[in-house]
Parts: structure tokens; sequence; C-alpha cells
């Protein structure tokens, strides 16, 4: 099964930017949105063959989820179970015969930090949230996680130390979920491969001098290790200032 998952900045945005060319193009089974910034009734975006569910946040403009899938869901269900967490769209998880499969937008820690302490908390939150998942089957996990993990997924690590992003708590949790048993499926395939970016600031020319940020990921339970067949970063795909990312997964 190939998966994809996108942080699109604006669906709306993004559609005028070629967004359904690329969507029809890739020919994915699954593919996962972040930061859709809608609220339902906006946009009716579908396409044939494909079931879509969406997570929009209360705030207007802002965050949110979906997933479109070929594969009919067991069930679908929207944010962790937490109300604290569960007013901003940033999870939908749908359940299949033999996985589950996550998108999720981690909330970001904001300017001078002053969102990490409940960054904190919605992390260790969300491990325990995909824990008790994996229980019943394993978890395929996607989406803006908002952390690079090591000097090695962004350009400049030695300036960017204490931004948002690339703290070392933000990096000690994201650690913290690989060793409760979730695999980093780019770095499985490529270790060392410098220069390998999803996300580009619009400012200073970065994109196009490939000054970037490793942010989006897909995450499989240890025990989908030997299933996966390749990952990708789609970095020849604008219409955002992420770009998509992919896994193929035998299942």
């Amino acid at each position: 099964m190939k998966f994809i998952s996108w942080n699109v900045n604006g669906l709306r945005a993004c559609v005028q930017k070629g967004f359904g060319d690329f969507f029809r193009q890739v020919d994915a089974d699954i593919v996962a949105l972040q930061e859709t910034k809608m609220q339902a009734g906006q946009l009716d975006l579908q396409f044939e063959g494909y079931e879509s569910f969406w997570n929009y946040a209360d705030k207007k403009g802002y965050s949110g989820t979906a997933i479109y899938t070929r594969l009919r869901p067991v069930a679908v269900t929207y944010g962790i179970g937490i109300d604290v967490h569960d007013h901003e769209g940033r999870v939908v998880t749908a359940e299949f015969e033999k996985f589950y499969f996550v998108c999720v937008y981690v909330p970001n820690a904001q300017d001078e930090l002053r969102r990490l302490e409940y960054r904190m908390q919605w992390e260790d939150d969300f491990r325990n949230y995909l824990k008790r998942l994996e229980e019943s089957k394993p978890v395929v996990v996607c989406g803006d996680l908002n952390v690079a993990h090591k000097e090695i997924d962004l350009k400049n690590p030695k300036t960017n130390r204490r931004n948002p992003g690339f703290t070392d708590e933000e990096r000690g949790k994201f650690q913290m979920l690989l060793e409760a048993g979730f695999v980093d499926t780019f770095r499985h395939f490529y270790p060392e491969l410098e220069g390998a970016y999803s996300w580009w600031s619009y400012r200073f020319k970065a994109r196009e001098k490939n000054i970037g940020w490793r942010i989006d990921y897909f995450l499989t339970s240890e025990s989908l290790k030997d299933n996966l067949v390749s990952a990708r970063i789609h970095n020849e795909v604008f219409g955002s200032d992420h770009c998509p990312v992919e896994v193929e997964i035998n299942l």
C-alpha cells in the first residue's frame, strides 16, 4: 500500500496550486493532510474511489486534519480522547482490519517557546494514545510532527538550537517515541542522507537554496519494520511550504 502525508498549509490555497493534479498522479491508497485550515462545508473536494474524513479546529482558519482513503475503514475517530487536546482538529484515526492509521498535526512550541510546556504534555499523551492502539494491532502514524529529530534533519542545527522544533525537550520526546517501539521510516532506508527536508521557510529563498527542515514523518510500529518497501520525500511538489512525504508498506 502507498501512503502520502502532506501539510498543505491551507487546503483551499493548495487546491489553487495543483493539489488535485498531484493527488491523482500519485495514486496513493491513503492520503493524509494536515493544516487544512478549514471548517465544515467550506470546500467539497472529493475524488472518485476515495472516502474522506475530516477533523476541524474550533478556531476558524487554524490547524485541521483529514484522511482520504480507498480502503473502507472499520471505524474512524477524531482526537485522542483528552479534552484539553481535542479542540484543535489535530488527529484523525482510521481503523482498518490489519492496522490503525493515524494522521496528526503536532502543536508548535511557538515563538519564545511559549507553548513548550503544553507541547510536552501533548507528547506524553499522544505517545500513550498510540501505545494503547498498538495493544490490538500495528499502527502507522504520519504527519507534521513539528520536530527535527537530529542535526542531520535540518540545514542549520547550531543556530536553531533553542528554536521551536529543535529544542532538546522536543527532540527528546521524539526519541522517546522511537524507543517506545516506533520506526522513522525515512531514516530506516536513508540513515545518513543529508539535505533531505520537507519544510522550508517562505523567507530568504529558503526552498530555492534548500535551507530546510525534515519535520514531516511516517512512523510505524516496530512489528511492521520488515514490511516496509520504500520511503520518499516529494520535494519536487510545490503548493505549500511543506512537501508531501510517502511510504510504501506491504500490508
